[in-house]
Order: structure tokens, then sequence, then C-alpha cells
């Protein structure tokens, strides 16, 4: 049996206390369960593992030792029974409670939130126009370089020293107090000069070298440095120079197109008009995704909602876990990442909470608005997209729904942007 009642902790209509008990037969058997699962392994003097009697056990070990386990081999029954009997939809994981536990039964509490109350007094006639997109010469020209300098060459010098932007190939050990230290040594490394790989003055000394020249490098490492036994300590790198490599830039000819190779692409005219329509198309990428936000932003000037902290912790959690995975790719763990940048889990949730609190804010403003819209996508539309969205990134259909989360959810992601274009209509 389930029953809600008046949470004292919250005044939000949206959240809810239900309470929940097992007991009777239903709070029996479980209690019997663990006794059977516990007398294998139980250790009684005069006693073989799963022979102990029920009155001894619990002589020994105390009817009470059984309740607790008994209770968590009833919660999801419970939980389901507080969901069905209470008809709530949460929108967050609910959180339970222990309210009573004893021989006759155990009485949760599961703290159930549902969707806070949006109030939108305007969400028509803003009269937000999207920004226009423009690309410059000079920004034609800065990718240009940029691209000309992806292709440039290496060529080895004959003669001269190490200039800053030449490769220098060397090697190179590491000593401490005339030790050599883990990580402190490589051989025909190829260190760009100027690209600020090694620790401050490393490259600056390199300068001026020569192939086959030989120098010891006193410098001191960074006291932030992440090795605690090097950092701030006195070093002496020995360094010899085994080759010099410069950069050929390359020019706009034949050779170059053809190592390019981009369609239609075959003189400068035409590589410059393939730049500008490239970051034409980013801009333009930006340009919608700004101008959203600012119609989002200004609607929800006009927004009253209580919007609970759990639902804000949560996503934080989620936003937190796409971080995660971001500088995962880059090689870097959470945990480095903590330590390269003097934070903690704390800091960083706490740089997530702005960014969270809007993410929440404009999907409930978007929910609402979809609903006082009437806004709809049918089932037979939601397939036909998960049908194109597979497609598009060459997977299977039932691959794409499990990864993507369901049918139901590229229902709703379809409905969300069906209300983000007809926002965009409506505020012009």
């Amino acid at each position: 049996m389930a029953k809600e009642k008046e949470t004292k902790k919250e005044t939000n209509k949206n959240i809810h206390e239900v309470v929940v008990k097992i007991e009777g037969k239903e709070w029996t058997d479980a209690v019997d369960k663990v006794f059977i699962k516990k007398q294998k392994t139980a250790k009684v003097d005069g006693f073989r593992p799963g022979k102990v009697p029920r009155s001894i056990y619990e002589k020994h070990f105390g009817k009470e030792s059984l309740f607790l386990d008994a209770a968590d081999l009833v919660l999801q029954t419970a939980y389901g029974k507080a969901m069905e009997d209470s008809k709530l939809v949460p929108v967050v994981q609910p959180s339970v409670d222990l309210k009573s536990l004893n021989e006759n039964g155990v009485e949760f509490v599961f703290k159930i939130i549902t969707k806070p109350e949006v109030k939108i007094s305007k969400y028509k006639g803003l009269n937000i126009k999207p920004e226009e997109v423009v690309v410059t010469d000079e920004e034609i020209n800065h990718e240009l370089g940029h691209l000309l300098e992806r292709y440039s060459e290496l060529v080895s010098k004959e003669d001269g020293s190490v200039e800053n932007g030449d490769v220098a190939i060397i090697d190179f050990e590491g000593f401490k107090d005339g030790v050599a230290f883990d990580g402190g040594k490589g051989e025909n490394y190829s260190l760009e000069i100027g690209s600020n790989t090694f620790i401050p003055g490393f490259e600056e000394q390199v300068i001026g070298m020569k192939i086959g020249d030989e120098k010891d490098l006193n410098l001191t490492f960074p006291e932030d440095y992440g090795v605690k036994d090097l950092a701030g300590a006195p070093v002496v790198f020995k360094v010899k120079v085994n080759e010099i490599k410069t950069k050929h830039t390359r020019e706009l000819d034949e050779e170059f197109f053809e190592d390019l190779a981009m369609d239609g692409v075959n003189s400068e005219e035409t590589l410059k008009a393939e730049i500008k329509d490239s970051i034409k198309a980013q801009k333009e990428v930006d340009a919608e995704n700004n101008y959203i936000d600012k119609i989002l932003e200004e609607i929800s000037k006009n927004v009253k909602v209580d919007i609970p902290e759990e639902m804000i912790d949560e996503e934080v959690e989620r936003l937190l876990g796409r971080f995660e995975e971001q500088i995962k790719m880059q090689g870097i763990s959470l945990d480095l990442y903590y330590k390269f940048t003097k934070s903690t889990e704390a800091d960083l949730k706490a740089q997530l909470e702005k960014e969270a609190y809007s993410n929440v804010l404009y999907r409930l403003m978007l929910e609402e608005i979809m609903n006082l819209e009437n806004i709809e996508v049918s089932e037979e539309e939601a397939e036909k997209e998960a049908t194109e969205l597979a497609k598009k990134y060459q997977m299977e259909k039932d691959q794409f729904l499990a990864q993507f989360g369901g049918i139901d959810i590229v229902q709703y992601d379809l409905e969300m942007r069906k209300t983000i274009e007809l926002l965009k209509e409506l505020n012009k």
C-alpha cells in the first residue's frame, strides 16, 4: 500500500513524499529468503555451514541482522508500488529513506519530484533577428596561410644554426643532482623551436646550436610541474643536435593542388572560393546557434518557474560525464585534469552549474511552449527520422535506436526542434 503525504521539508508543489509499507506475508517471505542465504555462510560453533537453526542464528546474530537485507530485497517492489499508486511521473531519480524497520515490516519514504509548473507571460513578437553572416578577405587569407602552413615541407639545413621555427633533431638527457631522472631522455627527438613543448628556457637555449654541437642546459622546472620530485627543481639537460630542419612554405602551384586533392580546386581563385564556403558554413552554424540562444534567453526573462535543486544536480552530473568523455579523447583523465588545473570535482561542478541551470530552464520552457502550441510528432515521423539518422551514421536502425535512447527520444527531439523552428518564425 502506498500513500502520499505532505513533505515537511519542502514547500514546492512538485515535490512529493510517498510512503510505502511492506508487511505481512510479503515481508516474512523476504526475511525468510535472507535467512536461507545467510545460513549458508553463517559460522556458529557446533554447527556446520548451512545447518544453523533459525532460532540459534537469531539468538547469535540478532533478528535485526536479517531486516536490512530484507528491506533491500523488497525495495524495487516498494518503488513499483509507489509509482503505480501515486500515478506520479518523476523528472529525476527518486530518493528513498527508511521510515521504520522491524519484524512487522518496513516503511519506505520515496521523495518524488515531478515537473515544476512553468508560467510564460510572453514568447511571441520579441523581434529578434538572426545575425548576418559575412566572410572577409582577411579571414580567407588567414585560413589560406594556415593551410599552406599545414602542407609546408621540412627541408634539412646543411649549414647554419638552429633558429626559431626550425625543427631540431636532438638527443637529450636530464639530470637532477647529477642523477638521470625518469622520462628525461630522448634520442633523435624532433623539437619544433617556439612550440613551447619543453619546460621554459629549453628551446631558447637550443637556438644558435649547430649540427653536432653538444651543450648543457641549466634549467629549473616550474613550481606547479606535475611530477612532485621535479617541481621547482634545478636540473641540467645534456643536449646534442643531430640535424636541423627548416620549414619550406609551399607555393600555390600545380604540385600543391595535386597534394591538396580537393575536387574542383586547381587554382588560387577556386581554393579561396572553397575556403570562403567552408568559413561561411561554419559561421552560419554558429550564427544559428547564437540566434536560438538569444531567443531562448529573451523568453526566459518572461518565465516564472521554481526549479528543484535535484534537477540542476542531475544536469550537472550529465555535463560532467560529457566533459569527462571529451577530455578522455585527448588522453586526459579527470584526475589528471584536476591535478593540472589545481582544482577539484566540486570546483568543476560549480563551473557547470550555470550551464546546467540554463539547460534545464530552456528545456522546461520549450516543453511548455510545445504544449501551448499543440506541437506533436507522430510515431510514423519519428520512425522515418530514425531511419534517416541511422543511414547518416552508417548504422543499423536498431543499433542507432539503442544508442540514441529509443524511438521516444527521437520523437521528443523532433518535437523540440519543431518548437524551436516555430519560435524563430514567431519572433522575427
